[in-house]
């Protein structure tokens, strides 16, 4: 009965589809067809079919493990029922074949031939098959109360695996499967349901035709919003798969016409129908343009017109570059990235030419003040958000070569190389060759090669024949982009003005230079240079010129714009000005930035507050030479208290070291009442390189610390330490990955009169969601121990900070609120156990969640002191999580000492962890981006 349908080309595959959804709407009954084709360029041995459904099936599959990478663990403690897999496989064909066994657990189901299919040659496959369909929160595709959104879960033939050997796993990067195939659908669905999908509807729940994308549909109790355009030459419908209000759907009617004829004019192709999913829609809108919503006030940065121009923009965008170019997503995700984006710079240097990155926020007015108007983030344009995201990442070492694979790319970098680095370079080239002519260019190939897999690699090659100043490009793609120009000075001669511009690349990549008068007359001019040319002097009529700038508004991505301005006239004739700001911002490369903080904090209960002011050279973004400076009043000692630190860091594009830093550092406070320190310290710190997308990090450490500390009068009669100094020698590793966190670190230190070994070994399991168990391993060795006190030794339940490292609020507190601070270092034992360790210790800490915010924990521990025998010590309790990791309070029940509740002074043997650092709550919530 397939047969009339299946045979639509002889050399085109077809597949046949017929499925009914259970009235729960968790199974799926498949009857299917498939007739394969040999497009290899060999003879096959087995036919692979992807069971891509599997990949919901079980822990430990690509699909879970990326999800965990994304700080996502609802996959992983999934209940069986959530879960999808495929039930019942049978499965025949029309020649006589020897069909082998298969784990319908695997993603990858592998048929053994019992004689080869040669090329051109066809198979026809009969199978069935039951689906239990996943829930939808995991990756948008799957079951809900509300609908059922189906993509790669139907069993279909692997298209972008020509030796048919290798196994391809579901990471949900919506990557193609099968494309240039005949489709054919019928489903049986319960009543009141309705579908719809990218396929041609003929008759009531069934659809057919060709396509280049996988096919995707939606069902659900409402019926689908179409918009149909017929103007312009363009007759197409936009199908939406998700509800949307009477106004969005009036400013659809009003933008889709402009921008589907703006595309057509650009690529030349416009589809007859587009099916925009919500999970399409969610991947692929505008970022950036959303409303901020804080506490119970929401700021709109753009007019909801706005925010559906953009959205829809880039959404309808990315929709038509999947409809027209068939490419490996794994290989060439920068090809149609990067037209997007290079479409929406066009776009918006079309309609929003002047638009802010933050849209209409400066003008919010607080008691009569705007005060985003001190930023230089409320002049930064709209179209500057590529250039900037670029850098961001660029800053930190963190960004990925543009042909890196999409599996291996960081979901920063799939925004910030992949789309916007990728624009930008196309944009630059047609700003350099001429729009008409790059986009006379793009559509010409797009309408070459429609309906076949290309390699984009080719593209590049027709546009460097176009414009030979392209040619750069096709080697730029497959390194990490640390091309910089400099505007080194000028020399004015009689009535010109002689520039001298390096750049630091033998690649000959051209450049544009701009000037400007002081009356705002700008003119531009492209500057080409040749290989091996490091420096190129350009000649120039004055006409008056005030400012000459290169690569102005983030044209090209370059490692670093700040030496791109030069002032020709004034204080800052060749060189640039100086600008002081109060508060961190995004960087503006035309000036020299000083930022100045003032600062009010709590530090200690010596100094109690410390009133001062910050000077940095610090922005939003990092930089490679940093510079701190904080004096300030001590209000509790009365006295100017303060630290500075220098430092320069090397970040190696392609090294095993992702970064190289070395400083130098000071700082005066208080630790007891009227007794200060000084601290000078000379550092380097080196972190090794990781992939981005990995949790594993590596460093190794080095400093060397003098310190001077004020002694009071019984100090100086036990012939306490006031001068001292410390080198400390550590490598440090950890994989903070969600599942199975561990690390493990390894130092030494020393001074004349003692060096010392510790070691310390972390893990922590999530047995469950948000129920975690923790151990720690703890071990110090004294290698040569010859000093006066106690200062230097391991702690047991109080560290000593010798090197005023912990911040400690009582850092002298023998009693009192203050010296029940606790930090997890050294014995890391939560019961006031007395004494400490001069020659080992060993220790291990054990934490588990219970119920909610309730742990139990238990330490156990054996050390040494010299001439003593050895002791064996523990404690247990429970530990209350008020925010986990930062402020935690734990109350001891049982230890060496005794059952402790029963001791009178309990109160004083609570313990509480306090951890106020604002960069540490940083990098956990940008954990899963970069």
């Amino acid at each position: 009965m397939f047969w009339g349908v299946v045979q639509v080309s002889a050399q085109k595959d077809s597949i046949y589809i017929a499925a009914k959804l259970s009235p729960n709407r968790k199974i799926l009954e498949v009857k299917e067809e498939i007739i394969y084709h040999n497009h290899s360029g060999k003879a096959l041995y087995s036919i692979k079919l992807l069971n891509w459904i599997a990949a919901y099936n079980k822990r430990g599959t690509s699909l879970v493990y990326r999800k965990l990478e994304d700080r996502d663990n609802s996959l992983h403690f999934a209940k069986p029922e959530l879960l999808g897999k495929t039930l019942d496989l049978k499965i025949n064909s029309d020649q006589d074949q020897l069909i082998s066994k298969n784990d319908l657990s695997e993603e990858n189901l592998f048929f053994v031939l019992n004689k080869p299919l040669q090329v051109g040659e066809s198979i026809r496959l009969e199978l069935q098959y039951q689906l239990q369909l996943p829930d939808k929160k995991f990756t948008g595709y799957g079951t809900s109360e509300s609908d059922i959104a189906l993509k790669y879960f139907f069993i279909v033939p692997d298209h972008f695996d020509p030796d048919n050997n290798s196994a391809r796993s579901y990471n949900d990067i919506e990557e193609a499967v099968n494309f240039n195939t005949h489709w054919k659908f019928k489903f049986d669905l319960p009543t009141n349901l309705f579908i719809d999908g990218n396929l041609q509807q003929n008759e009531i729940n069934s659809f057919n035709g060709y396509s280049d994308t996988d096919p995707e549909f939606v069902i659900s109790q409402n019926q689908f919003q179409t918009i149909k355009i017929n103007s312009d030459d363009i007759t197409t419908e936009v199908k939406l798969g998700y509800p949307i209000n009477p106004q969005e759907v009036q400013n659809l009617e009003f933008f889709l016409p402009l921008q589907l004829k703006f595309i057509k004019e650009k690529t030349g192709y416009i589809p007859e129908r587009l099916f925009i999913s919500d999970k399409f829609r969610k991947k692929e809108d505008f970022f950036g343009n959303n409303d901020i919503s804080f506490w119970k006030f929401r700021f709109k940065l753009f007019t909801d017109a706005e925010k559906v121009d953009m959205d829809y923009f880039g959404i309808i965008t990315k929709k038509i570059l999947d409809e027209s170019i068939i490419t490996s997503k794994e290989d060439h995700h920068w090809f149609k990235n990067g037209l997007k984006s290079y479409l929406e710079i066009q776009y918006l240097k079309k309609f929003y030419r002047d638009a802010k990155l933050l849209g209409n926020l400066p003008e919010t007015s607080v008691l009569g003040i705007k005060p985003l108007k001190w930023f230089h983030a409320s002049d930064v344009k709209l179209l500057d958000r590529y250039g900037l995201a670029y850098q961001y990442i660029m800053s930190q070492n963190l960004d990925q070569k543009i042909d890196e694979p999409f599996s291996a790319l960081s979901n920063f970098n799939d925004m910030a190389i992949s789309s916007f680095e990728t624009g930008s370079l196309f944009s630059f080239s047609a700003d350099k060759m001429g729009e008409e002519k790059f986009n006379d260019l793009l559509k010409n190939y797009i309408a070459e090669n429609r309906d076949q897999e290309i390699n984009p690699e080719e593209f590049l090659k027709q546009l460097s024949e176009k414009d030979a100043s392209t040619d750069y490009l096709a080697a730029f793609l497959k390194q990490k982009n640390r091309v910089n120009f400099k505007l080194k000075k000028f020399k004015t001669k009689e009535d010109s003005l002689e520039i001298r511009i390096a750049k630091n690349t033998h690649e000959a990549i051209p450049v544009k230079l701009e000037t400007q008068t002081r009356e705002g007359e700008r003119k531009s001019y492209w500057v080409e240079t040749v290989e091996n040319e490091r420096l190129k002097i350009v000649s120039l009529p004055s006409e008056n010129i005030y400012k000459i700038t290169l690569n102005d508004d983030y044209i090209f991505p370059e490692a670093n714009y700040r030496d791109n301005f030069l002032y020709t006239k004034g204080l800052f004739s060749n060189s640039k000005k100086i600008k002081f700001k109060l508060i961190k911002d995004i960087p503006n490369p035309e000036f020299n930035e000083i930022y100045l903080n003032p600062r009010i904090r709590f530090t200690n209960t010596y100094d109690k507050f410390l009133i001062g002011m910050n000077f940095k050279n610090q922005s939003l973004f990092d930089q490679k030479f940093l510079y701190s400076i904080t004096p300030s009043f001590s209000t509790g000692t009365g006295k100017l208290t303060g630290s500075g630190a220098v430092a320069y860091s090397f970040l190696p594009a392609e090294s095993i070291i992702q970064s190289l830093t070395f400083g130098i550092s000071g700082s005066y406070f208080h630790y007891d009442f009227d007794l200060a320190y000084q601290k000078a310290s000379l550092y380097s710190n080196i972190s090794f390189r990781k992939d981005p997308r990995s949790t594993v990090s590596r460093g190794a450490s080095f400093s060397y610390n003098y310190f001077q500390r004020d002694l009071n009068e019984k100090m100086i009669a036990e012939r306490d330490y006031d001068r001292y100094n410390l080198w400390t020698l550590g490598y440090g590793y950890a994989d903070n990955q969600m599942i199975h966190e561990k690390s493990f670190s390894i130092s030494t230190q020393g001074m004349k009169d003692f060096n010392k070994i510790t070691a310390e070994a972390f893990y922590r399991w999530e047995f469950a969601p948000r129920q975690k168990l923790s151990l720690r391993l703890f071990g110090g060795y004294f290698a040569r121990n010859e000093t006066r006190n106690n200062t230097f030794n391991f702690g047991i339940a109080r560290v000593s900070d010798y090197s005023f490292s912990y911040n400690l609020l009582g850092q002298s507190a023998t009693g009192g609120i203050l010296s029940q601070q606790f930090v997890l270092a050294d014995g890391g034992f939560k019961s006031f156990i007395p004494g400490t360790v001069n020659q080992w210790i060993t220790s291990l800490n054990v934490d588990t969640s219970v119920w909610k915010i309730f742990h139990i924990y238990a330490d156990a521990g054996i050390y040494k002191n010299k001439n003593n025998p050895t002791q064996f010590i523990w404690d247990s309790g429970v530990k209350v999580r008020v925010i986990p990791d930062f402020l935690e309070i734990y109350f001891p029940v049982q230890s060496s000492l005794g059952f402790e509740p029963g001791f009178k002074d309990y109160g004083k043997r609570i313990r509480y962890t306090l951890i106020l650092n604002l960069s540490t709550i940083i990098n956990a919530a940008r954990r899963g981006w970069y």
